[in-house]
């Protein structure tokens, strides 16, 4: 299948608290891109909101979204653990399917002139020169606009990269200095983990917590730092996921929160109000349908019979939508993305205990 053209973005926006203030920024995120996940917390005061779409459709939803966000959050009365210097705080660009990150670095650039452009906020790149860390202390001042950041609104950092799985867990028995050795020793760049970065927040009623990106999916999972964790005898609360985990790394931590899962779901629905808007018994029908199937892929679980399903399931979704003449490029994209994600999370012992299925499902998700 085709899965050219297809971006993913997962900005952060400093509210976690204000529920109409959330709704609002995501429903504008939906107007313009497929809504996949919204995800608040209160004590870091943030919402991480989870959109995919063409470039096109994404930026406009990025934009309305950024809108929403500087038009409702005053950044001088903010206040959460979670360091930031904007309302809308960070706009990362993901490339989907066969986008590259060229593409996504390019997409970033017009979503970053046009943040400034239209809503006079200044605008941080960052990414392979310059780090969040950078930005956050100072280091850096706006590429867009400035020196001086919007007074309510602050400013916006706009880059690109590659999936991630963003996780937090809680560390009962650990004192903060504790936890920080302990996070400096996990993190790639202090010669720790491939692909870690960790850093180390005190919640309300003195809760310590260890807060983790994993940049390398493919190399290191949550389940794999859970089990260095457990190995080096850490007393770990429950984990808990940001936003949606790639299949391949996804693991017991990403249980209902898988992104192609997501995507599946996502085409669904959109297929669905297609379906809909033909207002013709048939088409009424296959909506009703494709919305069940959304909802029950949304939930997808993490097993591997799981994710085998969730493929075959996705690659037949496009199927489904090309018979009812409502499959478009960006859906296809979609579900192309979805398919093939949830295969390559598959195992070779899976591939060896389902091989017919396998072969059905590799037969279905080849070129042509």
């Amino acid at each position: 299948m085709n899965t050219k053209g297809l971006f993913e973005s997962v900005p952060n926006f400093s509210e976690g608290r204000r529920a109409k203030v959330i709704s609002a920024i995501a429903h504008a995120a939906g107007s313009g891109a497929h809504l996949l996940d919204v995800d608040p917390d209160r004590d870091h005061n943030r919402a991480v909101i989870s959109i995919a779409a063409s470039r096109p459709r994404l930026l406009d939803g990025l934009l309305a979204a950024v809108a929403a966000a500087v038009e409702r959050i005053d950044l001088s009365a903010h206040a959460g653990v979670h360091p930031r210097v904007g309302a809308a705080d960070v706009v990362p660009i993901v490339p989907l399917g066969q986008s590259t990150l060229t593409d996504a670095r390019e997409l970033a650039r017009e979503v970053g002139m046009r943040i400034w452009s239209e809503l006079h906020v200044p605008v941080y790149w960052y990414g392979e020169q310059r780090s969040l860390a950078d930005i956050r202390a100072g280091r850096a001042h706006p590429d867009l606009g400035g020196p001086d950041l919007h007074p309510t609104a602050g400013a916006v950092c706009v880059g690109a990269r590659l999936p991630l799985v963003a996780f937090n867990v809680l560390l009962p028995d650990m004192a903060v200095a504790q936890a920080r050795g302990l996070a400096r020793s996990l993190r790639e760049s202090s010669g720790g983990m491939r692909g870690v970065q960790a850093m180390v927040f005190l919640l309300p009623r003195d809760r310590v917590q260890l807060s983790m990106n994993l940049f390398r999916v493919e190399e290191t999972s949550p389940a794999a730092v859970l089990a260095e964790l457990a190995r080096r005898g850490v007393k770990l609360g429950e984990p808990e996921l940001v936003g949606l985990s790639p299949a391949i790394a996804a693991g017991e931590v990403g249980a209902g929160r898988v992104l192609e899962a997501r995507l599946a779901a996502a085409a669904a629905r959109a297929g669905a109000l297609k379906c809909r808007e033909r207002g013709d018994p048939e088409g009424v029908a296959l909506a009703g349908r494709l919305e069940t199937e959304a909802e029950k892929l949304a939930d997808l679980g993490v097993d591997q019979s799981d994710l085998l399903a969730g493929a075959e399931r996705a690659a037949a979704l496009a199927a489904v939508l090309r018979a009812a003449k409502v499959l478009d490029g960006e859906l296809e994209a979609m579900l192309g993305s979805a398919s093939g994600g949830l295969r390559a999370a598959i195992s070779g012992s899976t591939e060896m205990e389902y091989p017919a299925r396998v072969r059905a499902l590799d037969a279905r998700l080849a070129p042509g």
